[in-house]
């Protein structure tokens, strides 16, 4: 059966290969390939493999099916649930010895995972962390990579879901080159970061010291220092240094954005794009942040709801949603 692939030079097929898996787009499915000259690199997703593709072609291929390799589930009576982030593998449970056979399965199966962390804690405090239980690794540090950008972040310290990372795509995508973005709640970058690697001028803010130092490193670690500032610091504090300032603004705080509306009307400059993330019951997932957005910016501004996004289900009858929405002064 044809498949897509990029067609590549050899020369340039290991640097097209790692930004191809550091995205997650190779299809393990497939073998690749080497004829006439060529690499052939079989995708998934084509339409975002031209988006990050620096060389290459996509072209469809008969390629050999890979030999299927062995998987947690293959070594377990059941299918377990995980997720996967950097080498880290993240489970929830809170059976013990499920836990631990779930583990022992991930470590033995063909995933390339060194570390395997079960969830100890919800989601807490101001600075959005939770506790871990180390069932193998070394610790709780690992990287991540998503499209073309690599995170080295702390799970125990600082707050990453990698679930987002479609969303992230999505919103990137709109950045222009010599744009002023302002992340309010910035963690360790997952949009300062792709920003500045697309031209933006960027301030990321968090009240997580951790987080704000992970922050510089990412932007080290992409190339991007020169176009980044980390502030440590309540953006409430220091909205009103970058008065008028910002073309978009990152309000990726589902549970409490609405509270920090003031602020982002402050760092508004004369045509902005706000994203604003929230969490609402599914009857009306939209309504509640554009009522508050409208009561924090009019009649100053005008406001445009651009877009209506669902990111997610987050609970039962409850969504996960983004307004991008305009102010026009």
């Amino acid at each position: 059966m044809d498949v897509p692939c990029v067609r590549v030079a050899p020369e340039s097929g290991e640097a097209t290969r790692t930004a191809l898996a550091d995205a997650d787009l190779i299809d393990d499915d497939y073998e690749i390939a080497v004829e006439d000259g060529w690499l052939y690199i079989p995708v998934i997703d084509p339409d975002v493999v031209r988006d990050i593709l620096e060389d290459g072609d996509i072209v469809s291929r008969t390629v050999a099916e890979r030999e299927s390799q062995t998987t947690p589930a293959d070594l377990l009576a059941f299918d377990p649930t995980y997720e996967r982030l950097g080498k880290a593998a993240l489970i929830d449970e809170d059976d013990p010895e499920r836990a631990r056979a779930i583990a022992d399965a991930i470590l033995e199966s063909d995933l390339p995972v060194e570390t395997v962390l079960n969830k100890a804690s919800k989601v807490k405090g101001e600075t959005r962390v939770r506790d871990w239980e180390l069932l193998a690794g070394e610790n709780t540090e690992v990287v991540h990579r998503e499209y073309g950008c690599e995170f080295l972040l702390d799970l125990a310290e600082v707050y990453f879901s990698p679930r987002l990372a479609t969303e992230r795509h999505r919103v990137a995508e709109q950045v222009d080159a010599g744009e002023h973005a302002f992340d309010m709640f910035a963690g360790v970058g997952p949009f300062v970061i792709p920003f500045a690697k697309r031209g933006a001028e960027c301030v990321g803010v968090d009240i997580n010291a951790d987080a704000i130092d992970y922050l510089r490193e990412n932007a080290r670690r992409n190339g991007v220092e020169d176009r980044v500032t980390a502030i440590n610091d309540d953006v409430r504090e220091v909205a009103a240094e970058y008065d008028g300032w910002a073309d978009r603004i990152m309000m990726n705080l589902p549970h409490s954005a609405d509270e920090f509306l003031e602020s982002a009307v402050t760092l508004a400059g004369e045509d902005c794009t706000i994203h604003y993330y929230d969490i609402q019951h599914e009857d009306d997932p939209f309504g509640p942040g554009e009522h508050a957005i409208r009561a924090a910016a009019e009649p100053e501004y005008e406001v445009t709801v651009e877009t209506r996004h669902t990111v997610r289900s987050y609970a039962p009858h409850e969504l996960n949603v983004c307004l991008d929405v305009r102010l026009e002064r």
